[in-house]
């Protein structure tokens, strides 16, 4: 095997192909496809990717690889054909498609060493290479390379001996602890201390602890049992009575945290049936995909939890994926109560290290089961028993950056790939997942009712152009003000949600009806109360909030709409004895804050929970009675065809969480259109009837489930150059596809200029267009030149979820 195919890191159309490179003479056998190598490209060196070792190449002047970067695959098998599918399924580049398998620090710039594996020591290595590790237990990977004896190392990794250490400049490098172990006999420690005089109590206490215990201790921990000082262990180190090591331990995001043991509960009748189809699969180790649709408080988690109890003790792996950040920490204390340690977490909210290390748990099959977001789908197991995807409807499954894929669609992908079955789980299910599931493409499996045939919440709409007639100008109805003061009299807690952050949508001049806007993007600015300035949620951009109206220099500059801000300084005037927390984007920006928040709204250190989204979804407090939604129908006005679907979704999911214990549930809905059918529609929680009204609304409409789509956006900083440009695409397009698809635009896009950049976009409706991925990878390859040299952005998007 003398050549390899790699695939460079460059993101162009022209080198979006494996080049071939010559094995050097000591890398042959040890180079395997999934490695990552530095190859000479042109005058530069790139990171490349192995996907193939081959006797031969058809290129006859061959450069060699200058660095190996792995001593074993970080891709395996699966994850390399996966992304060769990802490319083909998402037009991307493949260097883009590999690199987003893989943990942020294997991206970055770093150094690597090889060292001697925690349990082992150098008189365990082979004796050629024993000298290298004698005085130092690192060596240095590029010495390593070096040495004549780089295939005895390989072997060494191999066998678990040595092992790679990445020390990455984005401090993700292992982290290590001094740990302390007797390396003198019992006998030795004895005598030792018997000649010790008799002021050395510190040494002797030492002694006496390693006499008792023989596992080696870290230091720290050695310094609080035995109430000693530093200089006292280095006096023992010195004198060959102990040694002194550093030892890796992984950075666990839990460690403070203690899950106590869960058991499985016993399964009702409808969640027995649902369980059943999906052991069969198991059992028969045949693909198949679930869509379980069960109402709020059904006990999906518990099926999730016994199903993949059965794939642990086939001795298989299995992957949970959920939404959002904000999901994790009640999951996790799910998972880990009755898994332990065999979970693995990846999600957001870690550090690149803490990540670095739940990957190569994975990696190293230490661990059997991971629970993460989106990314997690890709997490390197070789063996999966099972797929489960929980709140399948969430838009956060979809990837809005290239790659740009739906985790849904990968998870089938791997599902086929290991002949296991995929669950997709929501009270709520995307209408596509649904209709499949009606023709039979899915299995269907149903739970009508909530655990302990416990009654769904009772749901008021309240019109609040009534309220206003009554001359009620608050934020809150007559009946959601009563419910609320009626829990606070009863110990009881609340859920108000909100469909947005900050203290106010905009501001107006209520003289000249001037509105600020962000000089950057086409959006108005939105008031955050915190810090008195004015930000813009796209690109960033933050002024001080004026004292005058900067057109007509009026004083009467005020605030519209409604943000969380605002409505916590609302509850504090009308209900000032309210212990309230609040969760947005501004409260839970630091690390570890969504658990804090949620832990002390969860110890009943506050009566009210106010929120964006994040709350209203997975949540699961026995006090919660009251729900209280704000404004049901900012969503409803945004232009786009599934706005409808997602106020649905939303406001199911929001009402779910209330009264989902012994006490029983009501949710209160404010809305300026109640008579619209998704809000009539959530008070009835019947999704039948709205999947029913929604399909025939896209039936008539050419949008999915009936037809695919595809948007294709143009940027610009210059208006007519991406007009121009979406122009000539439209017309392109009409000529390379069929009379049946429909292409309309281009259109402004309904944010017309982010960060300064012009947006245009054209829509695809189509169902069936054998030559559709061919027009569109031509378009991309005829304007890759210009999109390298000029400011031009092309992106198009397959299975478009934000048309925003």
């Amino acid at each position: 095997m003398r050549y390899a195919s790699v695939i460079v890191d460059l993101k162009v159309s022209q080198t979006d192909r494996s080049f071939d490179y010559e094995i050097p003479h000591e890398w042959r056998g040890i180079i395997k496809p999934g490695m990552r190598v530095v190859v000479p490209f042109g005058s530069r060196k790139l990171q490349g990717f192995v996907v193939e070792v081959k006797d031969e190449s058809a290129v006859k002047k061959v450069k060699a690889i200058d660095e190996l970067l792995d001593p074993t695959p970080v891709l395996n098998e699966e994850l390399l054909k996966l992304g060769e599918w990802l490319t083909e399924s998402t037009l991307c580049f493949k260097i883009t498609a590999f690199q987003a398998m893989l943990p942020s620090a294997l991206k970055a710039n770093y150094q690597k060493e090889l060292l001697i594996h925690k349990d082992r020591s150098y008189e365990h290595l082979h004796p050629d290479i024993q000298t290298l590790f004698q005085k130092n237990k690192k060596l240095d990977w590029n010495k390593a390379c070096k040495s004549p004896y780089f295939h005895v190392i390989q072997k060494e990794i191999e066998a678990g001996n040595l092992e790679v250490q990445y020390v990455v400049k984005q401090k993700t490098n292992k982290r290590t602890i001094k740990q302390i172990k007797a390396i003198a006999s019992k006998k030795e420690l004895q005598a030792f201390l018997s000649k010790l005089p008799k002021q050395a109590n510190k040494q002797k206490r030492i002694l006496q602890f390693f006499i008792e215990n023989d596992d080696p201790i870290p230091l720290k921990k050695l310094l609080e049992e035995v109430q000693c000082t530093v200089s006292s262990v280095k006096t023992l180190i010195d004198k060959k009575m102990l040694l002194e090591e550093e030892v890796e331990v992984y950075r666990d995001p839990y460690e403070k945290e203690h899950f106590e043991k869960t058991n499985p509960l016993p399964l009702t009748n409808e969640q027995t049936k649902a369980i059943q189809p999906i052991l069969a699969s198991l059992e028969k180790e045949q693909h198949d995909v679930f869509l379980m649709y069960g109402v709020t408080g059904s006990g999906k988690t518990e099926i999730y939890l016994q199903a993949i109890e059965e794939v642990l003790k086939k001795g298989k792996e299995a992957i949970v994926l959920v939404p959002e950040i904000s999901l994790t920490p009640q999951m996790v204390q799910r998972f880990k109560g009755r898994f332990g340690s065999k979970v693995a977490v990846l999600h957001s909210g870690l550090s690149t290290g803490e990540k670095y290390d739940e990957w190569r748990k994975i990696d190293r099959g230490e661990v059997k089961l991971v629970v993460g977001a989106r990314s997690a789908i890709f997490a390197p197991f070789q063996n999966i028993g099972i797929i489960i995807i929980d709140e399948e409807h969430e838009t956060s499954y979809k990837q809005e950056e290239n790659p740009r894929y739906h985790a849904r669609e990968v998870a089938i992908y791997r599902g086929k790939y290991h002949s296991c079955p995929v669950v997709l789980g929501s009270a709520t299910p995307t209408l596509e997942s649904y209709a499949r599931a009606q023709k039979g493409v899915y299995n269907l499996l149903t739970l009508t009712e909530r655990v302990n045939k416990r009654p769904l919440p009772t749901v008021e709409i309240v019109d609040m152009r009534e309220e206003l007639r009554k001359g009620n100008r608050t934020m809150f109805s007559e009946s959601l003000y009563t419910k609320l003061k009626n829990r606070l009299e009863n110990g009881e807690q609340a859920v108000l949600f909100l469909n947005k952050r900050g203290y106010s949508s905009f501001v107006m001049c209520r003289d000249c009806g001037f509105v600020i806007s962000c000089p950057h993007c086409d959006i108005s600015l939105t008031y955050h109360r915190f810090d008195e300035k004015l930000k813009c949620h796209y690109c960033g951009y933050e002024e001080m909030m004026p004292p005058h109206c900067p057109d007509c220099k009026s004083k009467y500059i005020r605030f519209f709409g409604t943000g969380t801000q605002r409505v916590e300084e609302e509850i504090a005037k009308v209900l000032p004895e309210a212990r309230v927390i609040r969760m947005d984007n501004d409260t839970t920006s630091r690390k570890g804050a969504h658990e804090k928040l949620l832990k002390s709204f969860g110890r009943k250190e506050a009566d009210i929970l106010l929120g964006t989204q994040m709350i209203a979804k997975g949540l699961d407090f026995q006090d919660v009675t009251l729900v209280g939604v704000l404004t049901a129908d900012t969503m409803l006005h945004l232009p786009d065809f599934r706005a409808s679907e997602k106020t649905f979704q939303l406001l199911t999911q929001v009402s779910g969480r209330a009264g989902r214990h012994t006490l029983p549930g009501e949710v209160v809905i404010q809305t300026y259109v109640p008579e619209h059918y998704s809000i009539q529609l959530a008070q009835r929680h019947d999704y039948a009837l709205f999947f029913q009204k929604e399909m025939y609304i896209r039936k008539l409409h050419h949008y999915p489930p009936y037809y695919y789509l595809v948007l294709i956006t143009v940027s610009h900083q210059e208006v007519t150059k991406a007009l121009s440009t979406a122009e000539h695409i439209s017309l392109f397009m009409k000529k390379r596809l069929s009379d049946k698809a429909q292409i309309l635009g281009p259109v402004s896009s309904p944010i017309p200029r982010i960060n300064d950049r012009y947006r245009y976009q054209c829509m695809i409706k189509y169902k069936r267009e054998s030559s559709l991925y061919e027009s569109l990878k031509a378009i991309l390859k005829h304007y890759q030149q210009e999109m390298n040299q000029t400011d031009l952005t092309i992106s198009i998007d397959l299975n478009p979820l934000m048309l925003m």
